[in-house]
């Protein structure tokens, strides 16, 4: 009698699992028909010989890690400008910039300060703070305490494509100078180049 007991007891329980487990897969987000799919963000990209995310990710990895060792920059302040592109193609060099901005600032090495580029928006904030009579004066940022940065860090990229019936050979390479701001002398500069060959 009881082994009957706990079968129902068990039979019912399983109904129930099955039923709520049907309700949580009608209710779960779809993956559609299965064209899309995650992949590994640091995987190597093969997709064509143009310049793509692993070179993103290489020139501005390598170029961190040489950068890093240069004695003299630990503690300074840098402003960074975007890497100018060279090349006969598009390349969102902004984005070449913002990744080796990233990963010094990780390092711990180096403060950045506001470029050329961001100059404009740094000034239109200490204008609102100051001359807008919406902040408290005592607590707004003063006018005349921005820290000048003591290295500028300036580079671009290039590219040198050749190519005939049978196959595309494309060169890059990424050059960046770091510039005492006072002196104006040249303390470190370096190069990192990429080749991509592919076959029609």
């Amino acid at each position: 009698m009881m082994n009957a007991r706990n079968l129902t007891r068990s039979a019912l329980c399983a109904l129930a699992i099955a039923a709520l487990s049907g309700c949580a897969q009608t209710n779960s987000p779809t993956l559609g028909d299965g064209s899309v799919s995650y992949g590994d963000s640091k995987a190597v990209e093969l997709v064509s010989n143009e310049f793509g995310s692993t070179d993103l990710q290489r020139l501005a990895e390598s170029m961190t890690r040489s950068l890093v060792q240069v004695p003299v920059i630990r503690g300074k302040r840098l402003t960074l400008a975007d890497v100018q592109n060279k090349t006969s193609e598009y390349i969102d060099t902004a984005e070449i910039t913002k990744s080796i901005r990233v990963q010094l600032m990780k390092a711990g090495t180096v403060r950045f300060v506001a470029d050329v580029a961001h100059m404009e928006g740094q000034t239109q904030e200490l204008m609102r703070q100051n001359q807008s009579g919406l902040y408290d004066k005592s607590k707004s940022k003063k006018i005349g305490k921005m820290v000048g940065a003591d290295y500028r860090l300036t580079g671009g990229i290039s590219s040198i494509v050749k190519k005939n019936s049978d196959v595309k050979d494309v060169y890059y390479k990424l050059s960046l100078e770091l510039v005492d701001n006072e002196t104006g002398e040249l303390v470190w500069a370096d190069e990192q180049e990429i080749r991509k060959t592919s076959r029609r």
